[in-house]
């Protein structure tokens, strides 16, 4: 018997254009970004459709957008006959808020508003240039943080931990980068810089978290009417409590994105239905465990695709 966990991803996985290719379903994206825009103020859809790419990339834009896209996605796919019904949620960084929404927990005009204030909450606790990203391919998780031990002067520390062999570093720029010298004299294949402008998940966006800790508890949270697996401790949240303390640690402690998928799969899920722009958490998911089925949605033609495919399962 087949159980399907809907993913949703976060940061990076937006672009200039996406969300434009829903066809007879594009309404219901329509909705979903004029509810955000009216909670900004501002025409966000504008900035996906005509950029530029600069400011879609500033991280309180890119943050709303992408928990919009998500939500978006999983709206129509949800609605659509023959796809799974949702047995548990997660959702990669940012993508939390958009599972959070989806499964009822966050109303998604407060959400908006509370991941453009995280995103600015980010952006002033590292000053632009100062703090840095780096994937780290190939390589063991304890090598990883060895690499990151090795340096002495500044912070940085593993803080994605995506698949097996991809472990991503934040910290201090210096400090990454020295990181990275380690991580290939330990034998990691490649040891990427991100374009990003905040070091995500490290202890510099403690400060940050302690101000979103504060929003966070006026928010209206209920418990989710689908379990959804938490970043930070890989594991279900048992209170609107819980929910607040997950979300303010999962800004500066690590990701454990392998760890939550293999609590879902523990949890009987078999296969992973990933809503928004992209696919990196459906190939994700092939590497951290290939009995787990793996679709993407985020169009018409991908929807399309992955009804066809669960429904010969």
């Amino acid at each position: 018997m087949t159980s399907f966990a809907y993913v949703f991803p976060g940061q990076g996985s937006q672009s200039l254009g996406m969300m434009t290719a829903w066809e007879d379903y594009q309404s219901t994206v329509t909705e979903v970004f004029e509810e955000a825009s009216n909670a900004l103020g501002y025409d966000l859809w504008s900035v996906i459709v005509d950029g530029p790419v600069e400011r879609l990339n500033q991280t309180e834009i890119t943050q709303p957008a992408m928990l919009c896209a998500g939500v978006a996605s999983w709206r129509i796919a949800s609605s659509q006959a023959g796809m799974p019904v949702a047995t548990m949620m997660a959702g990669h960084s940012l993508g939390e808020y958009s599972a959070l929404v989806c499964a009822g927990s966050l109303q998604l005009g407060n959400t908006v508003k509370l991941v453009a204030q995280r995103g600015q909450l980010m952006q002033s606790a590292v000053e632009r240039g100062a703090g840095a990203m780096a994937a780290i391919i190939g390589l063991e998780d304890d090598e990883v943080i060895k690499a990151c031990d090795r340096v002495t002067t500044g912070v940085v520390e593993a803080v994605n931990f995506n698949a097996p062999g991809q472990v991503v570093i934040a910290g201090d720029t210096a400090a990454v980068e020295v990181a990275m010298t380690h991580a290939k004299e330990l034998g990691a294949k490649r040891a990427l810089p991100l374009p990003v402008s905040a070091p995500s998940h490290c202890s510099l966006m403690r400060n940050a978290a302690e101000q979103l800790a504060v929003e966070l508890e006026t928010l209206e949270i209920t418990m989710p009417a689908v379990p959804v697996v938490h970043n930070q401790s890989a594991a279900v949240a048992t209170s609107t409590a819980e929910i607040i303390e997950r979300l303010t640690l999962q800004l500066y402690q690590p990701v454990k994105w392998v760890a939550s998928v293999q609590t879902m799969q523990q949890q009987g899920i078999t296969g992973l239905i990933e809503c928004g722009p992209g696919k990196v958490l459906s190939g994700l998911t092939r590497r951290i465990e290939k009995s787990l089925q793996a679709f993407a949605v985020f169009d018409a033609a991908s929807l399309a695709a992955t009804q066809q495919s669960v429904g010969e399962l």
